[in-house]
């Protein structure tokens, strides 16, 4: 076991910001590695509301049993826009240290850590942030937790619309979720054979868009859009897209099913290697770190990196989509 520097003895655990396919996992393994490492530990409902609200429970072996194949988060979760003041985080980390919670791991994305890491810095609280969102868009790991099973799911509904694509020669505008990246729609535009993919870090040539499906004018036609793309989303890009071609079109907003659901075996491994690695980190006094994946292997870097730096996608391979649509 580790040496233990930061004398812990009861940990609590949160998950924050939307809800992500894995979380469950993560809080199974949060649990259970604490436990064998011989600590207690709270999980706080509702993410850092349970905090200011000072409500949690206990977690042990048994309560966290038979969660690692279910979606959401048993434990809940907010977007809490009281702890945007200084004083509710003062008070939440008071709150903590009264109900004998020596340090936090907070599992969530970027927006997440950046209120982790402003109660450390005020408070001195210990926060270790393990990375939870589909959107996979938090820097200095690979992969979140919930990406790899929000991709299959859309890439399912994808398959299934392709059959009316082809049955009726349409051009089908498909909207994945994503906020402001890419990375959803890109995997799923390479993975389900779509002719485009728009993104928002990238700028929209419609003209060439338009130049694009005009040479494909007589086959089924899939482009996959990101949802934080432009306002109005895929409706726009559609809109803008007849202006030029008569050809009939559909547009599909997936939403919230990929947000849903059980979590993928690859998401289920992830979120227990995160999870004990958090605990891990912890015990060794690693303190406002993140934990992430990076090379098949487990990565700490402070949490201000993680909601800072900003995570790139390769070009060459929204290239590569477009090449083999052609």
């Amino acid at each position: 076991m580790a040496s233990n520097p930061l004398n812990l003895r009861r940990i609590g655990v949160l998950t924050s910001g939307g809800d992500a396919p894995g979380m469950n996992a993560c809080i199974r393994a949060v649990t259970r590695r604490a436990l064998w490492h011989g600590l207690e530990v709270v999980g706080f409902r509702h993410g850092f509301c349970g905090l200011h609200d000072s409500d949690f429970e206990a977690l042990t072996l048994r309560s966290v049993g038979n969660i690692i194949q279910r979606g959401g988060t048993v434990l809940g979760s907010a977007r809490c826009w009281e702890f945007h003041d200084q004083a509710v985080r003062e008070r939440s980390a008071s709150l903590c240290r009264d109900s004998g919670v020596d340090a936090l791991v907070i599992i969530g994305g970027d927006g997440s850590f950046y209120g982790g890491n402003l109660m450390h810095q005020e408070t001195g609280m210990p926060v270790l942030g393990v990375p939870a969102t589909i959107d996979n868009d938090v820097y200095g790991t690979v992969y979140t937790i919930g990406f790899d099973t929000a991709v299959n799911t859309a890439l399912d509904a994808i398959d299934r619309i392709r059959d009316t694509a082809q049955s009726f020669e349409r051009i089908f505008f498909i909207e994945v979720m994503g906020r402001l990246s890419g990375h959803i729609a890109v995997d799923v535009g390479l993975a389900g054979g779509a002719d485009d993919v728009l993104i928002p870090e990238r700028p929209t040539d419609i003209e060439a868009l338009v130049q694009h499906l005009r040479e494909r004018e007589k086959e089924s036609t899939m482009v996959v859009v990101s949802e934080g793309k432009e306002e109005g989303g895929a409706f726009e890009i559609a809109r803008k897209v007849s202006e030029h071609l008569q050809r009939e079109y559909r547009v599909v907003i997936l939403g919230h099913i990929q947000r849903g659901g059980s979590p993928s075996a690859r998401d289920r491994v992830l979120a227990s290697l995160l999870g004990a690695e958090a605990v891990d980190a912890l015990m060794e006094g690693y303190d406002c770190h993140m934990v992430g994946s990076s090379a098949g292997k487990m990565v700490r870097l402070p949490i201000q990196e993680a909601w800072e730096g900003r995570k790139e996608i390769e070009s060459r391979v929204i290239d590569l989509i477009r090449v083999l649509a052609s």
